[in-house]
């Protein structure tokens, strides 16, 4: 392992370190509300494992044109992570809108996938590293869906277990779930965890940044756009 590896190992290692006792805390005490978390997002170790997971995960350019490799090339990994560190500590950053594409479903139908620029994916993603061990606390053990080292195949040879003693196996599919989600219901939800106003910002303004489609912008009132990495 190179010196470069080696040090974004330990990187990780610290925020998952970092992750662990806020589970605990949560676990500890399931109606504990936590109201200072704002300032560990723009910690230099949350943005860079924030970066290094968007880096690693790819993805196209958002409404600024901004890819990964100019980012990477041109601008340079500690200048964007530094500018952006600036922005948050001083809150100046804003989300930008989120260009709208479509993939195509298995029922030939278009499924909408909304794609955020590079920025916001890496604030999106600290911002996930920060508060999903809180609500990761809340769940029960069955459930499998958008949950760290769990997957759908584990949760259907769950279901398979469980089919051998059970004479019923229900499946369900909330249609247009992600694009018609209430963002005053889903506030109140997150806001029986996170009282920290700053982050309380941060996802109402993913929610409500619109939708670049065909050089026209469109007002979000409803739903989150897949494609998102706190809000998918």
């Amino acid at each position: 392992m190179n010196v470069k590896k080696m040090a974004n190992t330990m990187l990780k290692e610290k925020v998952n370190a970092f992750q662990q006792v806020l589970y605990q805390c949560a676990k500890a005490k399931p109606k504990r509300k936590f109201h200072a978390l704002y300032d560990k997002i723009y910690r230099p170790d949350t943005l860079k494992t924030a970066w290094l997971s968007v880096k690693e995960n790819q993805g196209s350019a958002g409404v600024d044109r901004l890819t990964i490799d100019y980012i990477e090339n041109q601008i340079g990994e500690n200048n964007f992570l530094n500018e952006l560190y600036l922005k948050l500590k001083h809150q100046k950053y804003k989300s930008q809108s989120v260009r709208r594409v479509y993939i195509p479903k298995e029922n030939g139908d278009m499924r909408p996938l909304g794609i955020p620029t590079v920025e916001d994916r890496v604030v999106q993603q600290a911002t996930k590293l920060v508060i999903e061990p809180i609500f990761e606390a809340d769940f029960k053990d069955c459930s499998y869906g958008f949950r760290p080292m769990r997957n759908q195949h584990q949760a259907v040879e769950k279901i398979r277990q469980e089919a051998k003693k059970s004479y019923w196996v229900v499946d369900i599919d909330l249609k247009q779930y992600f694009d018609t989600i209430n963002h005053q219901k889903l506030m109140k939800l997150v806001g029986m965890r996170i009282s920290d106003k700053r982050i309380i910002n941060l996802i109402k303004g993913w929610l409500k940044a619109g939708v670049m489609e065909n050089n026209q912008y469109h007002e979000t009132i409803l739903g989150s756009p897949q494609g998102g990495l706190c809000l998918a």
